[in-house]
């Protein structure tokens, strides 16, 4: 049996759609909102999933098992995103968080999988039969992909458009997705590297920051987080870009609450103390994504609101 690579996935560089002199040097994606994940399978009827930090997820998907025998005998790595889809088809990040975390508890994870199924988006094959793939251009690659006719109960490829990057991206803002990732068609697979041949387009700014501290709320939120202290980290540490006390909910305040707790330490964790009244502060070691307008000149985000904590996410991963 063939031995499989492990290859850290590849990333994309958030920026704004490719000039329109460029356009036809592109091939867009549907962004998807949930978890990226590369799937090895060894052709002996398995297959292992791992995160983008790398760990072993497999446990957590017991629905998505019959991968391993999409192929037949024949070795492949590939890369995609797992997600929950919602009524209405789309990905749904909040649906989807009810699934991971369970790996080391396959017997919930079956539970939880007959009520929230998932489905593996597929978007790249990075090694097939006894050939690794990453130094074959994108489009050889996506054609490869496609040859495979990967689509079954819980797993598809959907269309990768080339060209028309603008219409492309107001159906994604008129069907209420999240956005677009354009692939240059000669970029080679760069394993573990924020590539500018991969751009992600978003229809809303958001970042991916680190819970350094919080507030607590007033009222019957007193033993709640009323606002997160937020970090992004830089060459000296972790720098202080603001707080965040909008978009969540009382279930999210709950759940955030007790992670906070096993975290509390007594110094701040920001190059910087923020002059905020009431922080306490904690290992930062949660990463979350926010949502926001701008940044002002020394890096603060502008009008933040809460979207997801990103348990797939380690503080190292947004080095």
């Amino acid at each position: 049996m063939t031995s499989l690579p492990r290859i850290a996935p590849m990333l994309a560089t958030p920026g704004p759609l490719p000039s329109a002199s460029t356009d036809a040097s592109y091939a867009y994606e549907v962004k998807q909102d949930g978890q990226r994940c590369i799937a090895y399978l060894p052709g002996d009827g398995t297959v292992e999933l791992r995160s983008r930090s790398g760990t072993n997820i497999t446990p957590a998907y017991p629905d998505l098992s019959d991968l391993g025998t999409a192929l037949g005998s024949l070795p492949a790595v590939l890369d995609g995103e797992i997600v929950a889809p919602d009524s209405e088809g789309h990905a749904d990040f909040q649906r989807l968080q009810s699934r991971m975390g369970l790996a080391g508890s396959p017997a919930r994870a079956a539970r939880v999988a007959k009520q929230v199924p998932a489905h593996l988006v597929l978007f790249d094959v990075l090694f097939l039969n006894t050939e690794n793939l990453a130094r074959t251009v994108y489009s050889e690659r996506r054609t490869t992909l496609e040859d495979l006719d990967l689509t079954g109960p819980s797993w598809s490829t959907p269309t990768a458009i080339v060209g028309h990057g603008q219409q492309t991206l107001e159906m994604t803002r008129s069907a209420g997705l999240e956005g677009l990732v354009a692939k240059r068609l000669t970029s080679l697979y760069e394993p573990g590297i924020r590539s500018r041949s991969w751009i992600k387009i978003r229809n809303v700014k958001t970042a991916d920051i680190i819970v350094g501290g919080w507030i607590p709320g007033h009222g019957r939120l007193a033993n709640l987080p009323g606002a997160l202290l937020m970090g992004q980290p830089r060459p000296d540490g972790l720098q202080y870009v603001g707080s965040v006390g909008t978009g969540w909910t009382d279930a999210d305040r709950t759940r955030l609450a007790a992670a906070l707790a096993d975290l509390a330490i007594r110094t701040c964790p920001f190059t910087e103390q923020p002059s905020v009244a009431g922080a306490r502060w904690v290992t930062p070691y949660l990463v979350a994504e926010v949502r926001y307008t701008s940044r002002t000149r020394v890096g603060r985000l502008r009008h933040p609101s809460w979207h997801r904590l990103r348990p797939d996410l380690g503080p190292d991963n947004l080095l």
